[in-house]
C-alpha cells in the first residue's frame, strides 16, 4: 500500500483538502481550505476540489479520496445535505474524475471521518460496534464494526417522538432555540439512548466542531457504552478519505 494519499473534504460551507501520510494519519502539507461556491452546485464544487488539488500537486501515483455530504451508491450521490439538489442521482464519481483527470475514491464524508477515527483516532484498538457520531448542520453517523466500515448509515434521520432526530439534537438545533448545554444533553440523552436500545454499541465517538466542548455536555449523559469525544476534529474526513482511496488500490 501507498504511504501517501491525498484527501478532499467537500462540506456545505467549505472545501478542504491535504496529502496525508496513510500509515500514521498524519498531514504531510498544509490543510488548504476554500468556500464550498453559492448553491453548491457539482460543476462549481468540482472545479473548486481541483483548484486544490493543483494547489497540492501530488505526483500522477498518489491515490485521492473525496468525502461527500451524501448517501454514495456506486459512484452515484443518492442525496444531498447542504448542497444543490442537482446532486441527488447524479454521476458525482464520474464528474471528479473527468474534471480531475485521475481516478478517485469517493465517499460519504460522515463515513471518511468515523473510519479516520477507528484508524488513528479515539475509536483506535476498539473491537465490536463503534458508533461514531458528528454533531453540526445536522447529526452525521459512521458505524464501524471491529474495524469494517459499514457505509452510508443515516442515523442522524432517525425519527423519534415523531421529529427527525437531527431536527432537535444537531448543534444547530441548540444553537436555534438557545439552548442550555443541560437542556441541550436531554435531547441528545434522548438520542444516545435510542441508539443504543437499537445497536448495543460498545462505544459511542462524538466528533464535529462542537466536541471541542464535550466537557459541557457529555459527562451530562448516562449510557451504558462509553461515550468520548473525537480527536481528529476537522481533519478526520481528510484523513479518512485519503486512507480509503490507498486501502482501496
Amino acid at each position: 500500500m501507498t504511504t501517501l494519499a491525498v484527501g478532499v473534504d467537500i462540506g456545505g460551507t467549505g472545501i478542504k483538502g491535504a496529502i496525508v501520510d496513510v500509515t500514521t494519519g498524519e498531514l504531510q502539507t498544509d490543510r488548504i481550505k476554500k468556500a464550498t461556491p453559492e448553491g453548491g452546485k457539482p460543476h462549481d464544487i468540482v472545479a473548486v476540489a481541483k483548484s486544490i488539488l493543483d494547489e497540492l500537486a501530488p505526483a500522477a501515483d498518489v491515490p485521492v479520496g473525496v468525502c461527500f455530504p451524501a448517501i454514495v451508491r456506486d459512484g452515484k450521490t443518492m442525496s444531498a445535505a447542504n448542497v444543490s439538489k442537482k446532486w441527488i442521482g447524479f454521476e458525482a464519481e464520474a464528474l471528479f474524475e473527468k474534471e480531475l483527470g485521475r481516478s478517485i475514491h469517493f465517499v460519504n464524508d460522515a463515513d471518511a471521518a468515523g473510519f479516520a477515527e477507528q484508524q488513528f483516532g479515539a475509536a483506535t484498538g476498539k473491537e465490536g460496534l463503534v458508533v461514531v457520531t458528528t454533531l453540526g448542520t445536522g447529526i452525521g453517523t459512521a458505524l464501524i464494526n471491529d474495524g469494517v466500515l459499514i457505509v452510508n448509515s443515516e442515523l442522524g434521520h432517525l425519527e423519534i417522538d415523531g421529529h427527525d432526530a437531527e431536527t432537535r439534537a444537531s448543534f444547530a438545533a441548540k444553537e436555534r432555540d438557545e439552548l442550555s448545554w443541560k437542556h441541550w444533553a436531554k435531547r441528545l440523552q434522548k438520542y444516545y439512548s435510542t441508539l443504543e436500545a437499537l445497536l448495543s454499541p460498545e462505544l459511542f465517538v462524538v466528533g464535529g466542531g462542537v466536541s471541542k466542548h464535550h466537557e459541557e455536555f457529555l459527562p451530562l449523559l448516562d449510557l451504558q457504552a462509553e461515550i468520548i469525544p473525537a480527536t481528529l476534529r476537522n481533519n478526520a474526513g481528510i484523513i479518512g478519505a485519503a486512507t480509503l482511496a490507498a486501502r482501496s488500490r
